[in-house]
């Protein structure tokens, strides 16, 4: 009998709670904003902070009321400042942007003690090991943010240029343009 009036008990109080966090999770919805929405959507979404902000989102956040820069993202480069300037409507200099070189982190393997500092740092889970051996980085996952090199004691993770080859050549994320069905206005199929 007490085992019954325990299950039933506690799926009640499930259900009073689960109906209760529906209740206010429909009415204490925090709306966001469409343009930080279409911003976080234009940055790479890699979380590096390489442009000062913990995440793409505070990014897009700040981008949105005016405190940063469209050119604040490195691994953008002048693609993405122009990305970001079209849709906020802004002038855009583009004198003091450089095009991200194409890094890939590297481990020397004689003097890696397997300390796991880097890939605790690293926001693309790109360095691979265990603790006491030897890492290795994916190359296809590294996005060269440097927080691997900063953390090491041993200086065994250093930047190195890789080739521009068809496999690792990325397009830059295109704007959103609208698409206009064919055979209307000026574009009419015959």
């Amino acid at each position: 009998m007490y085992v019954l009036s325990a299950i039933v008990s506690l799926t009640l109080l499930g259900l009073v709670l689960g109906l209760l966090l529906g209740i206010a999770g429909k009415y204490l919805k925090v709306e966001s904003s469409p343009i930080v929405d279409e911003l976080e959507a234009l940055l790479p979404g890699s979380q590096c902070g390489q442009c000062g902000f913990p995440g793409c989102r505070p990014a897009a956040e700040a981008l949105a009321e005016g405190c940063a820069p469209a050119t604040m993202c490195p691994p953008g480069g002048s693609a993405l400042a122009e990305q970001i300037a079209a849709l906020l409507g802004l002038d855009l200099d583009l004198s003091d942007v450089k095009e991200p070189e194409l890094l890939v982190a590297r481990v020397s393997e004689a003097t890696c003690t397997g300390c796991t500092r880097c890939f605790k740092v690293c926001p693309t889970d790109a360095i691979v090991g265990a603790p006491k051996q030897i890492h290795a980085v994916v190359a296809d996952a590294c996005i060269a943010c440097k927080k691997c090199v900063e953390v090491c004691p041993t200086e065994c993770l250093q930047m190195h240029p890789i080739e521009v080859t068809l496999r690792n050549w990325r397009w830059a994320k295109p704007l959103n343009v609208p698409v206009q069905p064919m055979g209307t206005g000026s574009n009419a199929v015959c």
